[in-house]
Order: C-alpha cells, then structure tokens, then sequence
C-alpha cells in the first residue's frame, strides 16, 4: 500500500511528492500530462525559472523526482476513488487499483472558452489572465479587458500599474453608470457591443471584432473565463467546496486538508485567490507536509 496517492502531478503534486519523497514515505503520482498552462510559452514570476517554458520546468522536476526509489510517477487517470482515512482506493482507467493511507488532490481546473472563434486558439498567447504572469513584456502598450463582471473593475485598478492604455469590451455585461464614470477619470476606453471573433496576429497581438462591426486592435487581451475541476473525483467523495467568481474551489484548511480526514487538496483545484505556479508549488509542498506528519505514530 502508498502512504499517499497524488492526483494529478502538475506543480502541486510534484512539490507534494517531492516534500513525501524525501521523508521517504511510498507515493504514488497520478498524471494525465495535461497542465493548465500547457498553452503558454514561457512562465513568469517563479523564482530561478523565471521566463522558461513550463513544460520545460515540469520535466526537469520529474527528472529531479527520480532519484527518490519511493516515488513512483505514473501516467495514469484516476477514474474512481472510495474509502476512508488508512484505507483509500483509487482506480485508474487501466483499471489498476491502488491503496494509500493519505490521499492528495491536485488535477487542477480547465478553462471553460467561450463560443468565439479564435478565443481558444488565442488562449495564453494573445489572449492571457494574469499580470502577474505576463504585464512585464508587454508593460506600456495598449491592453483590452474583456469586462466577465463586478471583479472586472478591480482589473482596471491593477493594471494601471502596467500601462497607460486600456480597452474595455464590455461584451454584454451591464457596467453600472458609476463604475463607467470611474472608468471615464481614469481615462479607459469603454466599447460597447458583443465580441464576435479574435484574430491573432502573431504573438500577443489581437484584434478584437464585434457585433457593432467595429474592429480594435489590441497589444493584449486579458480575459477571464470560468474553469471547472479537471475531474469530478471531490463529488463522488461529497468533498466541501467554496464558490469563487470563476467557478468553484475545493475547501482546505491551513494545512491543505478537505473536509474529509486523510484528503488533501493543493494547486488550482483548492485556490479561490489566484491562480499562480509559485502559489501552486507552496500549497503542494505543504500538502505533502502535512499528509507525512499526519501519518506519525
């Protein structure tokens, strides 16, 4: 039997089975290979990997896992799990079964696009969600935000930091005549209307066509779609979740623990705040922490 069963091994479960591999406790890493920023061409932001590929910091950690004998990576779905705290059971869709102690939830989530041509094959290029991640290469330029609501507002805020030149597409949404007055003082430009399609042109560049006819190009498009859990595992185990703006996110504690004793959850799945690799891998590391010393007698 694992001492612990991962989830998912994307930043979070690979900082989990990090932390267990070096308490030398038996883990299990479940992958289907398919993490959320695989669409984007560098990662940002995380210290000593600054501007790499992802995919790229991704292998090199499993590259790293592989000298600890008791962690075994396998690609892998898990497709049912049952039991209890000591005695979980985890089947994979090769019908494999497993059994663990401990079990760690990090398969993440999935952006949900919505039905616009080009939308999705402008995701994390011309199309991205976080400043974080990708303000500095294109700071000074001209951004668009497309409005997804109330949290939107707070968006223009934060920008300002980045760049003097916003495009709001309103897209449908109804922006309250006082929110539009600030917007008006702070100098952003509102367009009204439907957005329609996305043309890419090369790298972050994008025009933005609406239901009016009208066509703004832009250096950036920010956007915000709802995500959903990668996989429906926390339903079946009727785990405790909180509702963020975007969609849902499990509930934890300090120590990464769901509302079942023995499951914990770590990465996008349990982050209502912001979505961010370095986040990802500190709440993955305390997971596994927290899973290893929960299992000393």
């Amino acid at each position: 039997m694992n001492d612990v069963i991962i989830i998912g091994g994307s930043f979070a479960g690979l900082a989990a089975a990090l932390q267990l591999g070096r308490a030398r406790r038996k883990v299990t890493v479940l992958d289907t290979c398919r993490p959320r920023n695989r669409f984007a061409g560098h990662s940002h932001g995380l210290l000593g990997h600054d501007h790499k590929p992802p995919l790229d910091i991704l292998a090199e950690a499993r590259q790293q896992l592989a000298r600890y004998p008791t962690v075994k990576l396998v690609n892998a779905r898990a497709e049912r799990v049952s039991g209890a705290i000591d005695d979980f059971s985890v089947v994979t869709d090769d019908n494999e079964r497993l059994g663990a102690r401990r079990l760690i939830l990090s398969y993440g989530v999935a952006d949900q696009m919505p039905d616009v041509p080009g939308f999705a094959e402008s995701w994390g290029t011309a199309i991205v969600p976080c400043p974080y991640c990708d303000g500095f290469e294109v700071a000074g330029r001209h951004w668009g935000l497309v409005w997804s609501g109330p949290q939107s507002h707070n968006y223009v805020r934060l920008y300002g930091h980045w760049t003097e030149t916003l495009t709001v597409f309103v897209d449908g949404h109804d922006i309250p005549p006082d929110i539009r007055a600030d917007l008006a003082r702070r100098d952003t430009s509102v367009v009204d209307g439907r957005i329609t399609e996305i043309a890419r042109h090369g790298g972050h560049h994008a025009s933005v066509k609406l239901a009016t006819g009208a066509n703004v190009a832009v250096d950036i498009l920010f956007a915000h779609p709802r995500n959903k859990p990668s996989a429906s595992l926390h339903e079946s185990l009727g785990l405790a979740t909180v509702d963020t703006p975007f969609g849902i996110a499990l509930k934890v504690d300090e120590r990464r623990e769901t509302s079942i004793p023995g499951i914990y959850a770590a990465g996008d799945l349990a982050n209502p705040l912001m979505a961010s690799v370095t986040t990802a891998i500190s709440h993955g590391a305390t997971a596994g922490i927290s899973a290893q010393q929960s299992m000393l007698v």
